[in-house]
């Protein structure tokens, strides 16, 4: 087996240990994997394995950090998600090492996984714009309904800032995604306002 392949499977192995299951009862986050690499694949159809390879791994044992280790709050959530990005990235790069994928490449996926560069390096933005969109198209219905509080106007800013991370490239596929009405005019104010 070559080392992209060893690679993939490693990644791959550690997604099985998630213990969320999607509603087909597929580890969730090999679910999310095979999402990510899809979009990445569907953007940029000559994406490099190293790419691919990063795309499976953004969200890279990302259940072993519960949200709940952090304080509530805006500042909270973001010092886990700084935390897990490092986190993600040292774990990618350490996979694609002992798969003996070279070091250039294992460097450049941890760069991508830790959302280093983020609009000025072509990677980077192709997993945020690949991150957006599974958001979009899988996630933000059970998102709005575990939020069902927040007022329009929230969802709105919220889908505001996806909008301002993603690529032309990328607003042109969410563009085009079959969403529900109620989202689909979200996305619309949304993409509108950014």
């Amino acid at each position: 087996m070559e080392a992209h392949a060893r690679a993939r499977a490693l990644i791959d192995a550690a997604h099985a240990a998630d213990p969320d299951r999607s509603a087909d009862g597929r580890p969730a986050e090999l679910v999310y994997a095979d999402r990510m690499e899809a979009w990445v694949a569907r953007l940029q159809p000559a994406a490099s394995e190293a790419l691919r390879l990063a795309a499976r791994a953004q969200h890279l044992e990302r259940w072993s950090v519960p949200r709940a280790s952090f304080p509530l709050g805006k500042t909270g959530y973001h010092a886990w998600r700084r935390s897990l990005y490092t986190k993600q990235a040292g774990r990618a790069r350490e996979l694609l090492l002992a798969a003996g994928v070279s070091a250039g490449e294992a460097a450049d996926v941890a760069t991508w996984v830790s959302k280093t560069g983020l609009a000025s390096n072509p990677g980077t933005q192709a997993l945020e714009d690949a991150a957006c969109l599974v958001f979009l198209e899988n996630e933000i219905g059970s998102f709005a309904a575990q939020h069902a509080e927040y007022p329009r106007e929230k969802f709105v800013e919220i889908l505001r800032k996806t909008w301002r991370k993603m690529s032309p490239a990328a607003q042109s596929a969410a563009r085009a995604l079959d969403l529900p009405p109620a989202i689909a005019a979200l996305v619309r104010d949304a993409a509108g306002a950014a």
